[in-house]
């Protein structure tokens, strides 16, 4: 099982890497006011990156709170999306939407993606390698 925290190397940091993603997406999985694209990064973990502007949620507040619920749903479906990179972007609308109702969203966005999942390159499943 992959371990449930959200480290640095869960995370998507520098431009070149969200470039990656947006330049060659392998998948894209739209939904209300968002849309998800990924690429598998040879990896056992899967990494997360957010595109949430100013000009799709006005105030910082708003954005802070849609990646706050983002990163934590992420977290607690990250054993199913192992081997992505992906790269959430925000649209107009999103920060109306409530709490719940945007945890809902990814729930089923991530499941969506991951019948997409890459197959290892290894062969043998990630799970059950690494116990934290």
């Amino acid at each position: 099982m992959v371990s449930r925290d959200f480290g640095r190397e869960k995370r998507l940091l520098v431009p070149r890497q969200f470039k990656a993603v947006f330049d060659s997406p392998t998948a894209k999985v739209p939904g209300k006011h968002v849309l998800l694209l990924a690429r598998p990064n040879d990896l056992e973990h899967p990494r997360l990156g957010l595109v949430i502007g100013k000009k799709s949620v006005k105030l910082s507040v708003g954005r802070n709170r849609l990646k706050r619920l983002i990163r934590d749903s992420f977290r607690l479906n990250q054993d199913s999306l192992a081997g992505w990179d992906v790269v959430v972007v925000a649209r107009k609308g999103l920060g109306e939407l409530e709490n719940a109702e945007v945890t809902q969203q990814f729930g089923k966005l991530w499941k969506r993606l991951a019948r997409n999942r890459p197959q290892p390159q290894s062969g043998v499943e990630a799970a059950g390698n690494s116990h934290a």
